[in-house]
């Protein structure tokens, strides 16, 4: 045996007081956690459905972690609209630059892709309906003519004159915004299969 006896384990640390908890979580959320939860929340309820106190419940805070990242409501439906367009719009157009070089290709899959997850999520369609607030107005204004803007210049690269190119893109973008909406309204009265969708796009791009 040792002459020495060993010291006794220590004993563990007791468990964070509630008040110690909140305000470890509230260290832990950023200004994108609000944004993506009233991206959800509006999806789910429409822009009525960005208010304060019902967020932090989701994120199982308080509103001073609110306060923290955001002035106002206002600022947090702005930071929500941004993590959308860049979300929706720029990060899906970087990922087809990288992943497929085929102009028709790429089309293609963006039609199909882009279609059918629409008919899922009604985010845009809340979007839409909201467009008489300034800045959901806004910001569809400019994710629209990027949107259509890449498009027309993927019809461009297959030949099409500049003109015919930018009446296909807006021809593609509102059978896309058609489609989501009709989904969303009369659900099953449009096919989502992966045939319709392929339909659609070969029909688009035809000369």
């Amino acid at each position: 045996m040792s002459e020495h006896p060993e010291p006794a384990p220590s004993a563990p640390a007791p468990p964070a007081a509630p008040a110690a908890r909140e305000r470890h979580a509230r260290r832990r959320l950023t200004a994108d956690d609000w944004a993506e939860a009233a991206l959800a929340a509006l999806g789910e309820r429409g822009l009525a459905g960005v208010a304060v106190e019902p967020l932090a419940t989701r994120l199982g805070t308080t509103k001073g972690s609110f306060y923290w990242h955001f002035a106002n409501r206002d600022a947090l439906v702005a930071a929500a609209l941004a993590r959308w367009e860049e979300m929706s719009t720029e990060r899906i157009i970087a990922a087809m630059e990288a992943a497929e070089p085929d102009p028709a290709g790429r089309l293609a899959t963006l039609l199909r892709a882009a279609t059918a997850s629409a008919a899922e999520d009604p985010l845009e369609v809340r979007l839409l309906a909201a467009g008489d607030h300034p800045e959901v107005a806004a910001a569809l204004a400019r994710v629209t003519e990027r949107r259509v803007g890449y498009l027309a210049r993927l019809f461009e690269r297959l030949g099409f004159p500049p003109e015919a190119a930018r009446h296909r893109a807006l021809l593609s973008y509102t059978s896309y915004l058609g489609h989501a909406q009709l989904s969303h309204a009369l659900p099953g009265a449009v096919p989502t299969d992966p045939a319709y969708l392929a339909a659609v796009a070969e029909a688009l791009l035809k000369p």
